[in-house]
C-alpha cells in the first residue's frame, strides 16, 4: 500500500556518534537465541539494540501475535507509534513476556508522538493515554514522529517525563538536518535517534553525518524501501547475498548495521523475522561495502509522500487521531 493510501485510510505513516564521546557499538553484549545481539549506546548513556521489529502497518487485531512471534525469535526492541493504532497489541505481547519470564529492563519500547499530539500540553495528555495502551510503567524511548506543530513545546514536555524518569530517552523522526541542527542548538537535552527515511537506494550520507557531529543515533525506517525499485530482486544484492550465503534482506540489514544504522525491519511472518534477525554471524567486506554505497541514488523512494512537498505537511497537520 503506498503511504499516501495508507494515510487516507488508516494510522498515518511511520519514520551517530555520542554527543560528548565517540559512538560506542558493542558486539556480544547479550546473546538472544544463540545470536550475538550490538547495542548502541545513546548520548544519555542508554543502550539500544541495532536491531529492533516495527509494527508499522500491522492491523491492531494481529500485532499482539506479531510481536509475540517476534519476541520468541529473540527481538527485544519493539518500535510502534500513536498514528499506528496498534500500540495495545504490542503491549499486550510484551506484557504477555514479562509474565513468562522476561524481565521489563530487557525491552526497548518506542511509541512515537504523532502531529495533532505534539504541543505540550498535548505531549503530556497523549504520553498517558500511550502508557496505558502499553500497560507500562516507564517508556524506553519516545519520538517525536514529524518535525511539525509545536515542537519546541513537545519537547519540554518530553523533557519533563524523561527527568521524571518516565521515559528512558527522546528523540525525532524524519528531521531534516537543518532542523536537526536547529533543534540540537536550541535544546538543554539533545535528541537521543533521529529516525529516517534510510535504505540502499536513499543512504543519507550527509544526514548521518551531521548526525554524528551532533551525537545523534541514526535510525532507518523502511530499510527494504517496501519493496521498491524491486529492492529484493536487486542483481547487485543478490549477488553480495550470495558470496555469503544470505538473502537480499539480510545483507541490507548487515550493510545498515555495519553503517552503525539501527534497523528495525517489519514482516507479519515468523520465518522472515528469524531471517532478519540472523545477521549477526558474518560481515559484509570493504569491497562490498563500497559496492552498496555505490547504489545511493540520493533521493527518496517516497516521492509520492514527500516531507518537502507543502502539501505533504499540510496533509500531515490535517490529519488528527482518533480518541
Amino acid at each position: 500500500m503506498q503511504r499516501r493510501e495508507f494515510l487516507k485510510n488508516s494510522a498515518i505513516l511511520g519514520s551517530v556518534a555520542l554527543l560528548g564521546g565517540a559512538l560506542n557499538l558493542n558486539a556480544n553484549s547479550q546473546n538472544l537465541k544463540g545470536e550475538a545481539m550490538k547495542f548502541i549506546t545513546l548520548n544519555d548513556g542508554n543502550k539500544m539494540p541495532i536491531l529492533g521489529y516495527g509494527v508499522y502497518q500491522i492491523p491492531q487485531n494481529d500485532t499482539q501475535r506479531c510481536v509475540e512471534d517476534a519476541i520468541s525469535v529473540g527481538y527485544r526492541s519493539i518500535d510502534t507509534a500513536q498514528a499506528y493504532q496498534n500500540e495495545l497489541g504490542v503491549g499486550a505481547a510484551v506484557n504477555s513476556a514479562i509474565k513468562g519470564g522476561i524481565k521489563r529492563e530487557e525491552f526497548f519500547i518506542t511509541t512515537k508522538i504523532w502531529v495533532s499530539n505534539a504541543t505540550e500540553s498535548g505531549v503530556l495528555r497523549s504520553f498517558e493515554a500511550s502508557m496505558k495502551k502499553l500497560g507500562l510503567d516507564y517508556l524506553d524511548l519516545l519520538l517525536l514522529h514529524q518535525p511539525y506543530n509545536d515542537i519546541y513545546g513537545a519537547w519540554r514536555a518530553m523533557s519533563r517525563l524523561k527527568n521524571e524518569g518516565r521515559i528512558k530517552s527522546i528523540g525525532v523522526s524524519n528531521f531534516y538536518p537543518d532542523r536537526l541542527v536547529d533543534f540540537a542548538l536550541n535544546n538543554k537535552i539533545k535528541p537521543a535517534v533521529n529516525q529516517i527515511e534510510l535504505n540502499p537506494f536513499h543512504q543519507r550520507k550527509f544526514d548521518r553525518e551531521i548526525a554524528k557531529k551532533y551525537g545523534v543515533a541514526v535510525q532507518s525506517w523502511a530499510s527494504f524501501g517496501e519493496g521498491r525499485n524491486d529492492m529484493f530482486n536487486n542483481p547487485i544484492l543478490k549477488k553480495i547475498g550470495e558470496k555469503y550465503g544470505k538473502s537480499v534482506a539480510q545483507t541490507i540489514l548487515r550493510y545498515l548495521i555495519q553503517l552503525d544504522v539501527i534497523v528495525i525491519p517489519k514482516t507479519t511472518r515468523k520465518e522472515r523475522m528469524v531471517e532478519n534477525f540472523s545477521v549477526f554471524d558474518f560481515e559484509l567486506d570493504a569491497n562490498d561495502m563500497q559496492t552498496i554505497a555505490a547504489m545511493d541514488e540520493q533521493t527518496s523512494l517516497f516521492n509520492d509522500f514527500n516531507h518537502l512537498d507543502p502539501k505533504t505537511v499540510e496533509m500531515l497537520n490535517g490529519w488528527k487521531l482518533p480518541d
